[in-house]
């Protein structure tokens, strides 16, 4: 007999997508792929070569568990630096990617019965990380109309005595969508009244476009530093998904409840992905600026040509790499062999049909909607949109 802990939480659905998609190109079919939240160019090359010295120098054992002190000092000079954020060593730990990061937090603060407020559409994993932590998820739907942003009044009327937490993505991982100042500052007078933390998941931070400026939470004030547990890490600025480096700033006994965690778990990332992520921090950051013009012209030519199909609308996202199209006109359709009732069944129909896979928007809280990467290259988003308009003009 598995746990409850397992029993409440489900697969995750983009992990099904994935999987039909794997399922499909081992029978070799031309699968393109839009359905990854992770950069499609190579880890720079500066970054690669101090990993390669690394080796070389045999830093290949365990670390303190918290990360190095090298890495940690990396990690604060860059918090002062771009986000005005003064902390110490203490204040930092690295862990094996921002999911564990996120995931210890949340059982830090976490006792059973907590309520923890999370703006849909969400990042699929927060609803599961508090159930495993026995908190409950109360979900406030975010409207198109508004950016997919809360509202003031929206989280006014959700939060309780019971809050112990809300999640905010900044930016978005599904929809993009990013926060003003004003916008967090109007947020932060409604949890003023309150005694909550704000986990502020910040790792798509420097993927922003159209001159947008990026402000993290805990930048708002002295008082919210306090009560904000900023999480981030290398993976998406750096193309560095697989080298599985998060971090998070907080105040000590939050590190300090995390570190505790993690010392029985994972203990340190890995040695050689430190001294790596050392680098991405403290040398050249060009390589970012070269991603985001790529990053742009395919959001533009994708939201471009979405809009144009028949009665899709998608919000022109101001950071990450996904949209995140209203598809529902095109629910309770046919073909010959099945009718599209949801966004899972729009999903699996382009998967099978166009032979693209996507994520719907059921598995992040939305239900109309689908989310759609373009960090992949033009060519296949060009390949992807003459697919899509051929298999919905098979929808009737």
């Amino acid at each position: 007999m598995v746990s409850h802990r397992v029993n409440k939480i489900e697969a995750s659905q983009t992990m099904q997508i994935a999987a039909e998609a794997k399922r499909l190109k081992a029978d070799g079919i031309n699968v393109i792929d839009l359905s990854v939240g992770e950069p499609d160019f190579p880890t720079p090359h500066n970054i690669k070569e101090a990993a390669k010295t690394s080796i070389d120098e045999n830093h290949t054992r365990y670390t303190i568990n918290a990360g190095t002190i090298e890495l940690r000092k990396a990690i604060t000079a860059k918090l002062k630096r771009e986000n005005g954020l003064n902390y110490n060593l203490n204040q930092v730990i690295v862990s094996n990617g921002a999911k564990q990061s996120l995931y210890n937090a949340i059982l830090t603060i976490i006792n059973p019965g907590d309520e923890v407020i999370i703006p849909a559409p969400y990042w699929v994993s927060y609803p599961a990380m508090v159930s495993m932590a026995e908190g409950k998820s109360v979900f406030v739907s975010a409207s198109e109309k508004n950016g997919f942003k809360l509202l003031p009044e929206e989280l006014e009327k959700v939060i309780t005595p019971k809050t112990k937490a809300l999640i905010l993505c900044n930016p978005s991982n599904p929809t993009g969508s990013t926060y003003t100042r004003k916008e967090l500052e109007n947020l932060a007078e409604v949890i003023r009244k309150n005694d909550c933390w704000i986990i502020s998941d910040e790792i798509y931070e420097k993927l922003i476009y159209d001159d947008f400026e990026f402000v993290s939470f805990a930048s708002l004030s002295e008082e919210f530093k306090k009560r904000t547990i900023l999480v981030n890490g290398i993976s998406k600025a750096y193309s560095m998904t697989g080298w599985r480096i998060g971090y998070t700033a907080a105040p000590e006994e939050i590190i300090e409840g995390m570190n505790k965690i993690q010392s029985h778990s994972t203990s340190n990332a890995s040695s050689v992905s430190q001294s790596a992520a050392v680098e991405a921090l403290t040398g050249p950051q060009y390589v970012i600026n070269e991603m985001l013009t790529e990053f742009k012209q395919r959001r533009d030519y994708l939201h471009y040509e979405l809009t144009s199909l028949p009665g899709i609308s998608c919000y022109k996202p101001e950071g990450a790499f996904f949209l995140f199209p209203n598809i529902s006109a095109y629910f309770n359709k046919n073909t010959n062999v099945l009718r599209v009732n949801d966004s899972f069944d729009f999903a699996m129909y382009i998967l099978y049909e166009a032979h693209i896979a996507t994520v719907p928007g059921s598995a992040f809280g939305a239900e109309n909607y689908l989310r759609i990467s373009y960090a992949v290259s033009m060519e296949h988003l060009k390949e992807a949109i003459i697919r899509l308009k051929k298999a919905l003009s098979k929808l009737s």
